[in-house]
Order: C-alpha cells, then sequence, then structure tokens
C-alpha cells in the first residue's frame, strides 16, 4: 500500500492505494473512528491478493461517539473524492467499510443520514459508482427515519459480532428488515465477536473477546473477498 495525498479544498489527506492494473475493480475502504486503515491489515492484505485495487481515505480520530454533521460530511466527500482521483471513468465500485465507515457508504449508496428528529444530515451526495456494499459493525441508528433507506438498492453484505456492545446485532437485523420489500442484505452474525473484532489492531484500553481472533480475521476476510468479487 502506497500513501498519497489529495486536496479537499484549501486542506489535504492522506489515502492508502494500493494499485492494481488498469480497469482493475476498485475497493473503497471506509474506516471506522480511528480513521488509520492500517489497523485493518488483515482485510486489507487479503483484498489485495485478489488482485483488486484498493482505495482508503485517512480521517482524524473521531473525538465523541456521536459524530457531528461536519465530520459525517467531510468523511463521506472525501470518500468520493479518493474515488475521484484513483478510479478510472465508467468503472464501478465495492464498498467496504466499518462501523462510522459502514454507516457513510450506506449514505452515500442513496440513503439518508439523521441525527435525531428533524435533524437531517444535509450535503451527502449519492455515489452511483458504488454497486455493491459489505458492512461491518454497522451503527444503524442513522436511518431508523421511516423512507431514510428507499434509495439503497445494491447488494449488501452486513457482518457484526453476537458481542458487540456498541452496534450490536439487532442494528444490523433492522437495517435487514427496513430493506426486506426490495433488497436481499446478507447478514452473518458471528458469536462471541465483538465491535473491534474486525480489526488487527484494537482500540486503546479495549479487550478482545474472541479467543481465536487471527482464525476469525482470516475467515471474515475470505468471506468479504469473495463477495467484492461478486
Amino acid at each position: 500500500m502506497q500513501t498519497k495525498i489529495l486536496q479537499d479544498g484549501t486542506e489535504s489527506f492522506e489515502v492508502s492505494v494500493h494499485e492494481a492494473s488498469i480497469n482493475s475493480p476498485v475497493v473503497l475502504f471506509a474506516v471506522g473512528a480511528g480513521g488509520q486503515p492500517e489497523r485493518y491489515a488483515t482485510l486489507m492484505g487479503t483484498l489485495a491478493e485478489s488482485g483488486r485495487m484498493i482505495v482508503a481515505p485517512h480521517f482524524d480520530r473521531l473525538a465523541s461517539p456521536v459524530p457531528r454533521e461536519e465530520e459525517l460530511t467531510l468523511r463521506a466527500r472525501r470518500l468520493s473524492l479518493a474515488l475521484d482521483a484513483f478510479v478510472q471513468p465508467g468503472i464501478t465500485a465495492v464498498g467496504v467499510g466499518h462501523s462510522i465507515g459502514a454507516a457513510t457508504l450506506v449514505a452515500l449508496a442513496g440513503a439518508q443520514m439523521w441525527l435525531g428528529p428533524g435533524r437531517l444530515v444535509h450535503n451527502i451526495t449519492s455515489d452511483s459508482r458504488l454497486t455493491r456494499l459489505s458492512l461491518l459493525a454497522t451503527p444503524t441508528d442513522f436511518f431508523q427515519t421511516p423512507g431514510a433507506l428507499d434509495a439503497v438498492r445494491v447488494p449488501i453484505l452486513a457482518w457484526v459480532g453476537s458481542a458487540d456492545n456498541i452496534t450490536p446485532p439487532a442494528q444490523t437485523e433492522r437495517l435487514a428488515y427496513a430493506m426486506r420489500d426490495w433488497q436481499t442484505v446478507d447478514v452473518r452474525v458471528t458469536d462471541g465477536a465483538g465491535h473491534f473484532s474486525f480489526m488487527d489492531v484494537l482500540p486503546p484500553q479495549t479487550t478482545e473477546p474472541l479467543p481465536n481472533k487471527q482464525a476469525f480475521l482470516r475467515e471474515f476476510s475470505s468471506e468479504v473477498c469473495k463477495f467484492v468479487v461478486g
């Protein structure tokens, strides 16, 4: 993976890029609150081995568990800017994201994000280049408003751990139920996995609940890769 620098107005931001052949299928990776793609080394490596181009913007760590509107719009905008910079015209992308990154991808696929009653997140423009989504431990409270998910019409693989006390399985199941009339969501629940079990490098003061963490990392990364390949 190489680190590239892109401009967002007067500010710059880093993007990790694994280059592949011209016209290669593209994976747009959206990190969680921690903001650094290298914390997902097993997943990144598995996707790279498949021959896919990977584009993974870096973000500052979110200071609060509840992101502000400007933080959400910045992440969505920079994900699309990264595709603009590295994806050839006419090439589609598969979005793979963890936690707040997964929710941002759902918004880029057409969903409306809400921070609460009457608090629509404005200025997130849907990106038609996203044709599939693999979502890991997705916070779906953003999409509880009726009709918030109506415009999302792409295949989705949604994965969550049974021991996730940040975005418990009920949130992912709610996503699948809300979309049941027009889109099937493939929901996977791993027994004993937590919110951060998808990461190689856990946040500070976090304990891994899985006794077989490396086996899980290899398993879910392989399944995500199969979904990406389609």
